[in-house]
């Protein structure tokens, strides 16, 4: 039997009309929560995402701000920018997209960020907070992974969750909000003997590797669910994850499509984040 495929443009819609709603709610008390996004070079990928962000913000009702920077913008220059965005009452929240050109050293921007702007969650006060389980802001494809989870109705505690993968963005936090969900965790990464025999244990797995195609059937436990956080370009322009979505078809029981799920509830809790820091900065939290 085939698994079934999540329809996350479904998924998207009905949580981001319940944000449209609270944004809705707000302007009745003056407020507009509102997100800059900052752009550096002309990396294609990135401008896909930025457009993206904006048009999504559009449709939910949040004031968004676009700056679009040369390649050979200096350090300074966007310390500079980071900084005023920090001091400016209209703006919730600062993205800064990544990946940055090489000659801007990426920690020290993140670390400008202010914390109750950090949609992002990168800032270290906002990832120790994940850490110990405080209130704060959600990293925010994790976050949309779990929001999956949940609307497709899956029990996540007492669960054996893989997460594939260990990158500060999406393997470690991942790993942290599925232990919150009171899940069996274990990582995976390029360093682990024999993963197929872990990844095979899994009732939920989740792929984050940034390898094309590379989780198959074999490495799946029947029945399973799993999530694809991977996109990939191949030579063909073809997009596809880091799950060979064909191959694990008639294994697993439940599965995120490529692109359309995992990518749009992202951006969807980039929203929820700058909603919260709006309702904080007014007060109504």
């Amino acid at each position: 039997m085939s698994a079934q495929v999540i329809n996350g443009k479904e998924l998207v819609q009905s949580v981001r009309e319940h944000f449209r709603l609270e944004v809705e709610e707000l302007a009745k008390h003056q407020v507009q929560p509102g997100l800059a996004v900052v752009l550096v070079g002309n990396d294609p990928a990135s401008a896909v995402y930025v457009r993206n962000k904006a048009k999504a913000c559009e449709t939910a009702g949040i004031y968004s701000e676009v700056h679009r920077l040369p390649e050979d913008t200096g350090e300074e220059e966007l310390l500079a920018l980071v900084e005023r965005l920090n001091g400016d009452k209209k703006i919730n929240g600062i993205l800064v997209q990544l990946p940055l050109p090489r000659h801007i050293n990426e920690d020290k921007i993140i670390d400008t960020i202010h914390p109750d702007k950090d949609v992002d969650c990168f800032h270290p006060i906002n990832v120790g907070n994940l850490m110990i389980g405080k209130p704060g802001f959600l990293p925010c494809t994790p976050a949309g992974v779990i929001e999956v989870l949940k609307r497709m109705k899956v029990e996540i505690a007492g669960k054996h969750a893989v997460v594939v993968g260990r990158s500060n963005i999406v393997g470690k936090p991942m790993a942290m909000l599925l232990l919150r969900e009171h899940a069996t965790v274990t990582v995976c990464h390029s360093r682990t003997p024999d993963m197929e025999q872990i990844t095979s244990q899994a009732d939920i797995l989740v792929a984050a590797v940034g390898r094309p195609q590379m989780i198959k059937a074999k490495h799946l436990k029947p029945g399973a669910i799993v999530i694809d956080v991977g996109i990939n370009r191949l030579p063909d322009g073809k997009l596809v994850g880091d799950v060979d979505f064909e191959d694990v078809l008639e294994t697993a029981g439940m599965i995120t499509p490529v692109p359309g799920c995992v990518g749009p509830m992202t951006i969807t809790m980039l929203l929820a984040n700058t909603i919260v820091s709006a309702r904080r900065a007014a007060g109504l939290e």
